[in-house]
């Protein structure tokens, strides 16, 4: 994968991609009356092109972020882009987006501006399992919220929700 220097935070534009729309559409309407439309034509698919590539690239350099964290949760930005060659900018949009979609979980110090508890999350089907082997038969939960239901009371409604609870 060739990476450009803040391909991730830059490299995907819809205005690209807009222009790229406008030169194929003159091209196109345009190459019954003149060949030099076939350049317009060109110009659209190369536009086009690139941003198909920036829009596949930016989960590969999400997870070679993510691997980074993975080998070492305690490494810096700039331990990051020294062993990957991503800009420090990118690498600062990959986390917030890895943070976002729950890929990766973790503070930062306010003070020092570096990584505290940062942690990679089990798939949802290994925390699935865990659960299951947590709970027990007598426990009973919300079917709206998910709230534990005290298995002793004889609760007709969620404490958290309100919802009514079913037996």
């Amino acid at each position: 994968m060739k990476y450009e220097k803040n391909s991730y935070v830059e490299g995907f534009s819809f205005c690209s991609l807009i222009i790229a729309g406008a030169f194929l559409y003159w091209g196109f309407n345009g190459v019954k009356d003149s060949l030099w439309n076939l350049i317009q034509i060109g110009i659209g698919l190369s536009i086009l092109l690139s941003q198909v590539r920036a829009y596949t690239n930016k989960p590969k350099l999400r997870n070679i972020v993510l691997t980074e964290f993975t080998r070492n949760p305690n490494i810096s930005n700039k331990e990051i882009s020294r062993n990957t060659g991503i800009s420090r900018k990118d690498i600062k949009a990959i986390i917030i987006d890895l943070k976002g979609s729950g890929q990766l979980r973790g503070t930062f110090s306010q003070t020092t501006g570096k990584k505290q508890l940062v942690e990679i999350p089990k798939q949802p089907e290994e925390e699935a399992k865990e659960i299951k082997k947590k709970m027990s038969v007598d426990q009973r939960f919300c079917k709206e919220c998910g709230t534990e239901i005290d298995k002793n009371e004889e609760s007709q409604f969620c404490p958290y929700c309100g919802s009514k609870i079913e037996r």
